[in-house]
């Protein structure tokens, strides 16, 4: 796209489209060029003959050509949404998607009738997870850990941007906590280490998407950590790949989980499993 002193609002956007952009990503990228928020597409339209300064085309472009070379638009526009909040996103952390928010609707059922319950997200990366089920309940103790010094920094952002109180602390899974909690959960790596479409995922951290070579490295390590950092009756949630739900069950029955379950994303995938800790009665 080659910049055009003097063009309109719906010029840019025809240049825009012009080189392959689709219209809703142009309208995005516009509208965050201009300072205006996501939400303001109508004001685009009835703005539509206002001139566009050298220096927003100059900006554009360059947002253009990251676009197209396959970049995030949450990296571009350095927001996500996700469950209602407005998250600071960049390229430390993966970006956080609607699949998840699975995961937490989960963990609020699960929660329900736990006024003191106590909530570890591993691998918190932007802290999305985390920060939604301290919004739904504020009353809960929730804590996220994430080997990524840079994504706690993103995460501790988020916390402070949305005022809640979850504490953020470096970590490989549980090998650096010590208490138990009444509820852990992770959207861990999952993606196998030759996977096809990681080509498509370049921009993202690969450490927090691949997991050797089935994609379940990293949540056979979590299975294998959490029996001991769950109080009895305590459950662990997971989200895996779309394939992954039978081995992710299997793994979590030779642990000696209980109430094996999987529950399914709005595209009917089984996205998400999980099963309750009971611990064995020791003899006498």
């Amino acid at each position: 796209m080659r910049s055009v002193t003097d063009s309109t609002i719906v010029q840019t956007l025809e240049q825009m489209r012009s080189v392959g952009l689709d219209r809703l990503d142009a309208q995005l990228l516009l509208l965050h060029a201009l300072g205006r928020p996501p939400h303001d597409r109508a004001w685009l339209v009835a703005h539509d003959a206002d001139k566009v300064s050298t220096s927003v085309s100059i900006g554009i472009e360059q947002l253009v050509k990251r676009r197209l070379n396959g970049e995030p638009m949450a990296y571009l526009t350095g927001h996500k949404e996700f469950f209602g909040m407005d998250l600071e996103v960049d390229a430390r952390v993966l970006v956080p998607r609607p699949d998840t928010e699975t995961l937490v609707e989960w963990a609020l059922d699960i929660l329900s009738g736990r006024p003191s319950a106590n909530v570890m997200d591993l691998g918190t990366g932007s802290g999305a997870i985390a920060l939604a089920i301290k919004k739904c309940r504020p009353e809960l103790r929730v804590q996220g850990v994430d080997c990524s010094a840079d994504a706690l920094t993103v995460a501790r952002a988020n916390a402070q941007r949305h005022h809640l109180d979850v504490h953020f602390s470096p970590g490989s899974w549980l090998s650096d906590v010590a208490e138990t909690f009444d509820l852990i959960v992770s959207n861990p790596p999952y993606i196998a280490d030759k996977d096809p479409h990681l080509a498509a995922l370049v921009h993202e951290p690969q450490q927090a998407l691949t997991s050797g070579a089935d994609g379940l490295d990293a949540i056979r390590h979590i299975v294998a950590q959490t029996p001991g950092r769950l109080q009895p009756g305590g459950w662990l949630l997971l989200e895996h790949g779309y394939d992954q739900a039978t081995s992710v069950r299997r793994l979590l029955a030779q642990a000696s989980f209980l109430q094996l379950q999987s529950r399914k994303d709005l595209a009917g995938v089984e996205r998400c499993s999980g099963g309750q800790w009971h611990p064995t009665p020791q003899c006498a």
